[in-house]
C-alpha cells in the first residue's frame, strides 16, 4: 500500500510536465513553421507590402477623417488643417440633419439610383454577352484581336472618352454636320439634359464593358472541354450547351460581381458627371460624388460634406450586406461565406 502510493503520486506529477513538453514542443513547431513559411513567401511578402502601405494610407487612415462630420470643421483655426480638427467645436448630429433637410441631397440620390438601375439593366450584362462571343470563336488570333479593341477604350481617360462622344454626338460632330451637309436639322446630344442618362450610360458601356470581358472569360476558361463534348455527343446544340453549362459555370462570378456592383450604388461615377455638368446643368447631371465634391471643395463646407460622405458609405455597406444575403439565400457564395 504504501509502496504504490509514491508511484502514482509520482506519476501524477510526470503527466503536467510531459503535458508541457508537448505543448512547448507544438509551439516550438508552430514558430518553426512559421519561420519556413516566411522564409518560403517572403519576395511575395516584400512585393505585397507597398500595396498595404497604399491602402493603409489611402484607404483606411482617411477613414478617421469622418469625425469632421461631427463637428463644425474650420480648416482656419490653425496654420495646420489637422490640428484644426482638435480645435473645431463638436456640433453632434447637426450636419447629418442639415443633409437630411436639404432637397439638394435627395435630388442627387435620386439620380445616382436613377443611373445605377439604367446602368445595372443596360451595361451590367454586356460584358457576359461579349464574353460568350468571343469563346464562340474558334481562331485564338481572330478571339485576341477581338479582345485587345474591346477593352482598349478601358485605359482611356473620361477627358478623352467625353471628347470623342463630343467630336462624335455634339452640335459640332460628325453626325450633325453630315445631316446639315443633307439638308437635315442638326442635333446634340452632348447638351440635351433628358437623354444625359443614356449618353453617360453609352459612355461607360464603350469604355469599360471590354475590360468585364476578362473576368468572364478566365471563368469560361475553367469549364472542361469534355462537359461540351459529351453535351454535343448527347445531341445537346450551340444553344443547349450555352444554357446547361456555359452560363452555370458563369453564375457564380455572375453573384459576385454583381453583389459589388449593388454595394457600389451610390458610385456611378465623379470624374465622368463632372466634366459634363456645365453643358447639361445639375439637375440632369448631379449624383452623391459631385454633390459631396462641390459642397466640400467648391464650398468649403467640410463638414456637411463629411456628413453626405459617411452617410453614403453606410448606406453602401448596407446593399453590399443585403445583395450578399441574396446571394446566400441563392446557393451562392457572394463575396464573403456564411
Amino acid at each position: 500500500m504504501t509502496s504504490t502510493v509514491p508511484r502514482s503520486s509520482a506519476g501524477a506529477k510526470r503527466k503536467p510536465a510531459a503535458s508541457g513538453g508537448a505543448t512547448g514542443r507544438r509551439e516550438r513547431a508552430r514558430g518553426h513553421g512559421l519561420r519556413t513559411r516566411f522564409r518560403r513567401d517572403r519576395t511575395l511578402i516584400l512585393m505585397t507590402l507597398p500595396v498595404v502601405l497604399l491602402l493603409l494610407v489611402f484607404n483606411y487612415v482617411p477613414i478617421l477623417g469622418n469625425v469632421v462630420a461631427f463637428q463644425d470643421y474650420d480648416p482656419y483655426l490653425s496654420d495646420n488643417g489637422f490640428i484644426a480638427v482638435f480645435q473645431s467645436p463638436w456640433v453632434g448630429l447637426e450636419q447629418f440633419q442639415r443633409v437630411f433637410e436639404d432637397a439638394g441631397f435627395w435630388h442627387a440620390v435620386q439620380n445616382t439610383f436613377v443611373l445605377f438601375l439604367l446602368q445595372l439593366v443596360l451595361f451590367f450584362p454586356i460584358p457576359i454577352a461579349l464574353a460568350l462571343l468571343i469563346n464562340s470563336v474558334i481562331r485564338p488570333r481572330v478571339r485576341a484581336v477581338a479582345q485587345a479593341v474591346m477593352y482598349l477604350p478601358h485605359f482611356f481617360s473620361w477627358v478623352l472618352v467625353v471628347t470623342v462622344f463630343q467630336q462624335i454626338f455634339g452640335g459640332a460632330g460628325v453626325l450633325a454636320q453630315t445631316l446639315r451637309e443633307h439638308g437635315h436639322p442638326g442635333f446634340d446630344i452632348m447638351t440635351d439634359p433628358a437623354v444625359f442618362k443614356y449618353l453617360v450610360t453609352a459612355e461607360m458601356v464603350w469604355k469599360d464593358a471590354g475590360w468585364g470581358i476578362i473576368v468572364f472569360l478566365a471563368a469560361l476558361a475553367a469549364v472542361p472541354h469534355d462537359l461540351y463534348e459529351a453535351a454535343a455527343m448527347d445531341g445537346a446544340g450551340r444553344w443547349r450547351r450555352m444554357w446547361h453549362i456555359t452560363l452555370p459555370a458563369l453564375r457564380p462570378v455572375i453573384a459576385l460581381l454583381l453583389v459589388l456592383r449593388v454595394g457600389d450604388a451610390l458610385t456611378v461615377g465623379f470624374e465622368q458627371f463632372l466634366l459634363q455638368r456645365q453643358a447639361v446643368g445639375p439637375d440632369a447631371s448631379e449624383v452623391l460624388d459631385t454633390y459631396v465634391w462641390w459642397n466640400g471643395i467648391r464650398n468649403q463646407d467640410f463638414s456637411y460634406a463629411a456628413a453626405a460622405g459617411l452617410i453614403k458609405g453606410v448606406v453602401g455597406l448596407s446593399l453590399v450586406l443585403v445583395a450578399n444575403k441574396a446571394a446566400h439565400l441563392m446557393g451562392e457564395q457572394g463575396v464573403y461565406k456564411k
